[in-house]
This record gives structure tokens, sequence and C-alpha cells, in this order.
């Protein structure tokens, strides 16, 4: 059966909720599909993804420009640089940059990560008493939000009271990304914008004022001292820190919850999992792979060049669309189901490829497996609550839910 393509409104209520049919009719009909109206090409196959992150001189990985939807309209494209002088860094920078921020955070990321275990069970143990009520809590806002923010602010070196705010303005910032912006709403999230790295200028200056570069157990530390030592001046040391904070929690609470909801919808996989908790990385790894956390991330078309046989313009956009390499059956067969005895020697696409593979994804995999051990340990069983049924974020960036109401049965 034929889709027209043309005929899918990118932006619908339906599609945003199941992208997967759409995912399938792109990769079968146009793997590299232009949204009409628009400079905008949606890459869909896992072969033609993975092309593209390795071809950086020819797609840059700076973001310059999202779509978005207009109501009652074709969507368009949203400029982010009209001037081609933005500063990118870390996740949006490209080539020597890249590895100079990548090689200043890594590093002193991973350090931290190997001992911060115990602390991700305390937070993860306080979340459930604070959250649980009688036999209900809501996994997504309770756990799921939370707990990734709480390590952010853990990492960097912030206030664990500043937490709830930098929850608000981390989301803020990813739905301008996300292309639904509602009638009203974007002068509060430009706004959000402007106080996030306000906040994180702050943070930066202060750390500096305080001599923090001597401290290399926070990551603002060791930033502080990479532009002491010239490595990077202060105006890149805040945009990574906002970086950090702006999407370093979205792919963690998205794959918490997923996971959550794809076990809260299989009794006999949960039941599995309590018998064999061994088996929760591998179960992980089928979450990440079938629902991944962001849907795409966006690549700029630095001269003319093709993919998969398309022409792509000088200045057009690409969004490479992990969820859909994902579940590409050239590459994992009966791609939509759970499979736990699935090989683990090909890394799926969930955390990004190449270069620019997330710089969090062992902090990602340590917190979701916490949470998700935990859930699995304190329960005899859990479902989907009747007449409450969970929400995702609208977004065609971030694959969240909004929502995530369980019902518990206790041990």
């Amino acid at each position: 059966m034929t889709t027209d393509l043309a005929a899918i409104d990118l932006f619908g209520a339906a599609v945003l909720d199941d992208p997967y049919p759409m995912y399938h009719a792109l990769r079968e009909q146009a793997p590299v599909y232009r949204v009409p109206g628009t400079d905008f090409f949606l890459v869909a196959s896992w072969a033609a993804v993975i092309e593209a992150t390795r071809r950086t001189a020819e797609f840059s990985s700076h973001l310059t420009g999202v779509l978005v939807a207009r109501p009652g309209a074709a969507p368009t494209t949203f400029d982010f640089d009209a001037t081609g002088q933005g500063l990118h860094v870390l996740a949006t920078a490209d080539g020597d940059v890249h590895a100079t921020h990548r090689g200043i955070v890594g590093p002193a990321l991973a350090k931290r990560i190997r001992t911060l275990g115990p602390v991700v069970t305390a937070l993860t143990e306080q979340l459930w008493a604070e959250e649980l009520d009688g036999d209900r809590i809501d996994w997504a806002t309770g756990v799921a939000d939370r707990l990734p923010l709480a390590l952010i602010a853990e990492l960097v070196g912030l206030p664990a009271a500043d937490v709830p705010k930098l929850l608000s303005l981390a989301y803020d910032s990813t739905e301008m990304l996300g292309g639904i912006v509602a009638d009203g709403r974007m002068a509060a999230l430009i706004t959000s914008a402007a106080e996030l790295a306000h906040y994180a200028y702050l943070a930066v200056t202060g750390a500096k004022e305080h001599g923090a570069e001597h401290d290399s157990t926070t990551l603002l530390g060791v930033l502080v001292a990479a532009v002491a030592a010239g490595k990077i001046d202060e105006q890149q040391a805040v945009l990574i820190v906002v970086q950090l904070i702006g999407a370093g929690g979205e792919s963690t609470a998205g794959l918490i919850a997923s996971a959550a909801r794809l076990l809260a919808t299989d009794p006999e996989l949960q039941a599995r999992l309590r018998e064999r908790p061994e088996l929760v990385p591998a179960f992980l790894d089928e979450a990440l792979r079938l629902e991944s956390p962001f849907r795409g991330h966006h690549r700029h078309v630095m001269a003319d060049a093709q993919l998969a046989d398309v022409d792509l313009p000088a200045g057009s956009h690409l969004l490479l669309l992990w969820g859909a390499a994902n579940r590409d059956p050239a590459v994992y067969p009966d791609p939509d189901v759970v499979d736990l005895a699935r090989p683990r020697g090909r890394a799926n696409a969930a955390f990004g490829a190449g270069a620019h593979f997330c710089i969090g994804s062992a902090l990602a995999r340590l917190e979701a497996t916490a949470a998700i051990t935990m859930l699995l340990e304190r329960t005899e069983r859990f479902g989907l609550v009747d007449g409450q049924p969970p929400r995702w974020v609208p977004s065609l960036f971030a694959r969240r839910h909004a929502t995530l109401p369980l019902r518990i049965t206790r041990r």
C-alpha cells in the first residue's frame, strides 16, 4: 500500500502521538524526503541517516533553523542563524571546536559517573517516596522528569533547590525546537531562553569568582579551568552550561518514561524482568530503539550535495530521524517488537551516531537502570490507569511523555 506522503500532516496529533506509520512510509518510498514548500528534508532510513552523520563537512551540526507549524497553513522554517555568525558549542559545534568541547566535558563527566551510583539510587528512592500516592504515581512528572535534572544539577555544581526552576526552563528550551508553539506562547519561550542564559552566566561567573577552577569535582569547575587555560572563552562556557541544562535531561526523561510505559502494557515482560533482572540493560536497549527519546536532530547543508540520490541545495536543512532509523527492518528484524535476545553488537541510534554520539549516554543508562529496577522491585505489577491515558509532549524534536499515570500493586 502506497501512502500519499504529501498528504501527511507532519504536525497532526495522530502523527505526533504515533509517528511510526509515517516513518515506515518514508523508509519505503522516500528515505530522504523534502517537506513540501520548505527547505527541510526528512532522513528516515538507517543507511541514509548514518551516511549523513559521517559526512560532517557537507552536513554541519550547526543548529540554524527548525521546522515550525503554522495554524491552518503549511510548515515553514524558523531561521535561528540568519547572519551565519551564531556561536555553536558541544552538540551543535563542528570539527575542532566540537572536539575541544567534548575533550573538556567528556572526561570530567565520565569520572563523575563512576561515583554516582549511590546518589542516583538515593534520589530515585526519594522521588518514589514523595510521588507515590496510594496506588497511583505519575511516572513521567514525578520520576522521569525530575531525576535527570537533579543529576545534572549535581554534576554541574548547581543548587538542588534550583532544580524545579531549571526543569521548567529546560523544557521551554526544547519546546522551541519542537516546532509547535501555541498562539501567544513564543514570547514566554524567548523569555525563558534569556532567563536560562542569564542563570548560566551567573553560575559561570560566580564559579570563577570563587576560584572554582581549582575544583574538578563539578563541571562548572572544569569549565572555569578551561577558560583560565584559554581552551574556551567565557561565552562558550556559558553556552555549554545552557546546553547541558537544556538538553541534558531530555533524553533520559524520555527513556525512563517510555521504558515504564512499555512494561506497563506488557505484564509478561514485567514478570520476566523481575525474574531475571540481569535482562534490564537489554530491555533498555530495546526501549531506546523503539521509542528514541529524540525523534531526530538537525543538520545544515553546507554546499550542494546528494543523499540517497536526492539533491540537497546549499543552505537547506536535514532532520535525521533516529526514531525511523531505529525501526528500519533492513537492520532490525521484527523491528516493532521488544526482543531481549536481539544482538547488542550493533548500537542503535537513539543517542545519535558518529562524532556527536551523546556525551551523556552512560549517565542516561545509569539513571534509567536505577529507576526501572526500583519500579520492578517495589511492585508486584503495574499498569496504565483506566480513563487516564498517557500523553506525549507534542514535538517534532522530543519523544517524551507529558504524563504517564500508573496504577501500582505493591509487594
